[in-house]
């Protein structure tokens, strides 16, 4: 079994920046592809990044791009999303994601996901 805590959400002002972790503990976590998805309030749940296991392969959504960036520490067994230029449209409960198979955006593809964090972005 693998679980995963994300920390690091709040409230911040349009343009500002956040920085969201997942600590992830359980399974080997060099073996597991991770990822960040978010879920506004009346929407489906979206891909927002990916990282492949060694994290040298990212993947982005087209609305995040140039604007966040995903990273993972192995020795640690963290990720991270480091979110800049924060939209309004970007608030969400956003949540970590792992499967050590599954590589894409397809939400229902990752076996564990944890409890998510809300950010706020004010405009």
């Amino acid at each position: 079994q693998v679980q995963l805590v994300e920390s690091g959400g709040g409230l911040v002002q349009a343009g500002g920046s956040l920085r969201l972790s997942c600590a992830v503990s359980g399974r080997s976590f060099r073996s597991l592809v991770m990822a960040w998805f978010r879920q506004a309030p009346g929407k489906e749940r979206e891909f927002v990044v990916s990282i492949n296991e060694s994290g040298g392969s990212t993947v982005y959504a087209d609305s995040v791009k140039g604007r966040f960036t995903i990273s993972r520490d192995n020795a640690k067994k963290m990720v991270y999303l480091q979110m800049n230029s924060l939209k309004p449209e970007d608030t969400a409960v956003y949540y970590c994601a792992a499967d050590p198979n599954y590589r894409g955006s397809r939400s229902r593809m990752y076996d564990y996901w944890g409890q998510g964090t809300q950010v706020t972005v004010s405009s």
